[in-house]
């Protein structure tokens, strides 16, 4: 690692406080920034997200994307923590926490709000960010861009009837318009520009492509402060206007991160899964699709509401949280490829004369 991305977590930390800083100094720039969005969203965080994924996505060959489906235990992993257990731990460890706990410390009126936030934002599995997680763990490229594009296909169906059945509503509108369009610029226009330019670089020799993923690395990783830079500055107001309920709010959030990605991990080991595989689907398992969240928040119960508080706290804790996750991956591959079913399967077969 070079010396920049050891210290990572600092850079993360100062961007942080940059963020809220100017956020609160320059409200109008960003309000002005925060505004440049279509169906929620915002378009200037979509660029960098471009610039954050594209290098793993440079590194992909769709001839061979096939081969993923010898990982189909790590998928069946993802799709058990995605769908049958998150939204679930979610709703409740927001009731524990937010309806009971902390009760006392919130707005009497805002509570059922605030819970049904924590359960929109745990019911959409992330997209776009899941690439850099994925990239920043050394996971398998192939494995990640085929079990997004399935959890995205899949939320298509089962969103709406998860959070109608966990809040108790009969009809719950989902922001169409946000999800195709986040699919739009997230997965699809990022994996064209990429495979245009691994194709341009190929066309070359395999060295320039070597040469240009070299270079696409530190653009990523900047791409990555200036968005917690932009996330923090558009909160800045709330922040500092409301630090004790995003504190609160926070709890729930951080806890279920934590024991979504615990179980994946878990299970991918108890599986046999490789370290590559077992990184992204416990990753993605953990992380949220923070815009569909954010969008159906604020159709469902207003701009103004607890419920929309509640999803801006997930996006503020998002890539602190995640990057926590991604240290823990890393610094626990040796143990997890010391389980007996991942040495099984991953041991060179004899040959027999």
């Amino acid at each position: 690692m070079s010396t920049f991305e050891r210290y990572l977590t600092a850079w993360v930390a100062l961007c942080i406080v940059v963020g809220v800083a100017l956020g609160r100094l320059l409200p109008g720039v960003f309000q002005a920034i925060g505004s440049l969005e279509i169906a929620k969203v915002n378009l200037p965080v979509a660029i960098l997200v471009w610039l954050m994924i594209i290098p793993m996505l440079v590194k992909i060959d769709f001839a061979a994307i096939g081969h993923v489906r010898q990982y189909w235990r790590g998928m069946g992993v993802t799709f058990l923590v995605n769908w049958a257990v998150k939204p679930f731990s979610m709703a409740l460890l927001a009731w524990l926490f937010i309806g009971y706990i902390f009760a006392r410390y919130l707005p009497a009126g805002q509570i059922e709000s605030y819970i049904g936030g924590l359960i929109l934002l745990a019911a959409a599995p992330c997209t776009a960010m899941v690439f850099v997680w994925s990239n920043l763990s050394k996971g398998e490229p192939y494995f990640t861009l085929t079990q997004v594009a399935l959890n995205d296909t899949f939320m298509a169906f089962a969103y709406a009837p998860i959070v109608g059945l966990l809040l108790g509503l009969s009809a719950i509108t989902v922001p169409w318009q946000t999800l195709a369009l986040s699919v739009g610029l997230y997965i699809v226009v990022p994996v064209a520009i990429a495979q245009v330019l691994r194709y341009r670089a190929l066309s070359a020799s395999e060295a320039a492509l070597q040469r240009l993923l070299h270079a696409l690395q530190p653009a990523s990783l900047a791409a990555l402060l200036a968005t917690l830079v932009l996330l923090f500055a558009f909160q800045g107001e709330q922040i500092v206007g409301h630090p004790l309920i995003i504190a609160l709010l926070a709890v729930p959030i951080v806890i279920q991160v934590y024991f979504n990605f615990s179980l994946a991990y878990l299970l991918n080991r108890f599986v046999g899964e490789p370290h590559c595989i077992a990184a992204p689907s416990a990753l993605i398992g953990a992380s949220n699709f923070f815009e569909v969240a954010v969008a159906t928040a604020i159709s469902l119960f207003g701009f103004a509401s607890g419920a929309a508080l509640s999803t801006v706290v997930g996006v503020l804790i998002e890539v602190p949280v995640m990057l926590s996750v991604v240290k823990i991956v890393a610094i626990t591959k040796t143990w997890y490829e010391r389980g007996p079913a991942v040495q099984r399967n991953t041991a060179p077969k004899s040959l027999v004369s």
